[in-house]
């Protein structure tokens, strides 16, 4: 049994003169302070990458950076799911007795930390290197092949992935965190600049600086407990030219384990957070995790399914989308959410019920997937 006892996140955006170590920091005091933890009582820590700091041991170097000595620590990467997965090994590490308290954190300074080729260039080695890197494609390029195949075979329009970019739009605009506050409808989505088609720039998440953090405990410290009920992967693909059929990603897979492994139901889910870095990439996710027919996500964001008082509240910091995309610490920030709205302390954001919540990562180009479920305990 494990526990998620402490969040912490930093506004998303520019950070002038903060490194990855700073963004980190912050995060992690935050997280420990919510935690009601010192630094001493963390035993166990993990941490994702950093393409501004690329060290081989960034885990070691930010735990001497912070002051704290665990007796496990490790670093993570498998692109964004990576928050994911640092969650479910926090859980496996806390389940099996290596550590009592494992601090968890991602983040860095990639939108003042690197030029804009630099980061191009980084994203793109995900690609093949003999099939695909020499023939110039990027992130977005590969999903929108992958969009452009999802619309032929279900009929799905680019009006109807504007709908996901308004719909976390919608929810940034409450968050002050967020790196956007301005309301976009989908005929600004439409109007903005063309990226790899069909995307545009608005169904593209940005580039941002921020950090976020938490803690995975063997015992809740809180009045109200977030309890890790099960997690699962799959990864079925490194090079989209492998990927299996749009009806084959993995997050069928990584879900149908976690359900096993948890005993829980999509029907007992009331709150979801979803990866959303492209508008294609959240559309497919929903309905690839069940929250969703296949083709019919985008009519129920348009339903009010998705929003804060519909059915099924969805990222409801704003996504990957508008709260912004720091790297590993871009994912996190919809656990740092989740919690929030588990344990009451959302704010205006607060929704109905979060009693059980459902969360998903997704790293590469639909390539490694983590599913979690987490319940509230009081």
């Amino acid at each position: 049994m494990s526990f998620i006892t402490g969040v912490g996140l930093t506004a998303f955006g520019k950070h002038e003169g903060s490194s990855t170590l700073d963004l980190m920091s912050t995060a992690a005091e935050l997280a420990l302070t919510d935690a009601g933890l010192k630094r001493g009582d963390i035993d166990g820590f993990l941490c994702g990458y950093s393409t501004t700091m690329p060290h081989i041991m960034l885990a070691t170097v930010f735990a001497e950076h912070f002051g704290i000595k665990p007796a496990y620590a490790h670093a993570i990467q498998v692109g964004g799911a990576t928050g994911m997965a640092m969650a479910m090994l926090a859980h496996t590490v806390v389940e099996a007795g290596l550590a009592k308290h494992v601090l968890v954190v991602g983040g860095e300074n990639r939108l003042t930390g690197q030029s804009r080729d630099a980061s191009i260039q980084a994203l793109a080695q995900v690609g093949h290197p003999t099939y695909e890197v020499p023939l110039g494609p990027t992130i977005p390029a590969y999903y929108g092949l992958v969009a452009t195949r999802y619309m032929h075979e279900y009929g799905v329009t680019q009006q109807d992935l504007a709908e996901f970019a308004v719909l976390m739009r919608g929810h940034a605009l409450t968050h002050p965190g967020a790196q956007f506050h301005d309301a976009i409808t989908v005929a600004d989505v439409m109007a903005s600049k063309p990226v790899a088609m069909p995307l545009k720039l608005l169904d593209c998440c940005p580039v941002s600086d921020g950090g976020a953090a938490f803690v995975v405990s063997r015992e809740r410290t809180g009045e109200i407990g977030v309890r890790v009920l099960g997690a699962a992967q799959a990864h079925t693909h490194q090079h989209v030219t492998a990927a299996p059929k749009l009806s084959e990603f993995g997050a069928e897979i990584s879900i149908a384990r976690a359900k096993a492994e948890s005993g829980a139901k999509i029907s007992d889910v009331r709150y979801a957070a979803v990866y959303d870095s492209f508008t294609i990439t959240l559309a497919m996710l929903l309905e690839d995790l069940g929250l969703a027919r296949r083709g019919e996500a985008a009519a129920r964001v348009r339903a009010g399914h998705f929003s804060r008082d519909g059915a099924m509240p969805l990222n409801t910091h704003g996504g990957l989308l508008s709260y912004g995309h720091c790297g590993v610490g871009g994912a996190m920030a919809h656990l740092v959410e989740t919690h929030l709205q588990m344990t009451g302390r959302a704010g205006n954001r607060q929704v109905r019920d979060a009693s059980i919540a459902l969360l998903h990562g997704d790293g590469g180009v639909l390539s490694s997937h983590v599913s979690m479920f987490l319940e509230r305990v009081r």
